[in-house]
């Protein structure tokens, strides 16, 4: 059976290039960082776009912005299904490894019991013995 530290390098080295990029994505969008980043582009946009000193490129309702939100939407629906599969696919494996390491334990548990009844009867019978 496979040590967990070691499962988990192994893991990691089988990724392929669209696992490695949708936990990359999904790790960048799962931020605050993004989520500042996110507001503070939306509220500049609709500034730029609302001020009478510049040039309208989506005058409000901001039609052009409403397109760009619904295709990162898409996007990221896609990328978080994407991660909950994988996160899935660990979990299962990881509550496999974890089932194995119980059946060994138990075993081990079962003949440690079994040792410790034999020197029971021993320490007996040399008790038995001894009187």
């Amino acid at each position: 059976m496979n040590v967990p530290g070691n499962w988990h390098k192994a893991a990691k080295a089988n990724l392929s290039i669209g696992d490695r990029a949708a936990d990359k994505v999904r790790n960048g969008m799962g931020s605050w960082a993004f989520v500042m980043t996110f507001v503070l582009f939306m509220a500049i946009w609709a500034a730029l776009n609302s001020s009478s000193s510049f040039r309208h490129w989506d005058r409000y309702p901001f039609i052009l912005l409403n397109l760009f939100l619904s295709m990162l939407a898409a996007l990221q629906g896609a990328i978080l299904l994407i991660a909950a599969k994988r996160a899935d696919a660990i979990s299962a494996a990881m509550a496999e490894n974890d089932f194995h390491t119980n059946v060994r334990a138990k075993k081990e548990i079962e003949d440690l019991t079994a040792i410790n009844r034999e020197q029971l009867e021993l320490i007996k019978e040399l008790v038995a013995k001894i009187k």
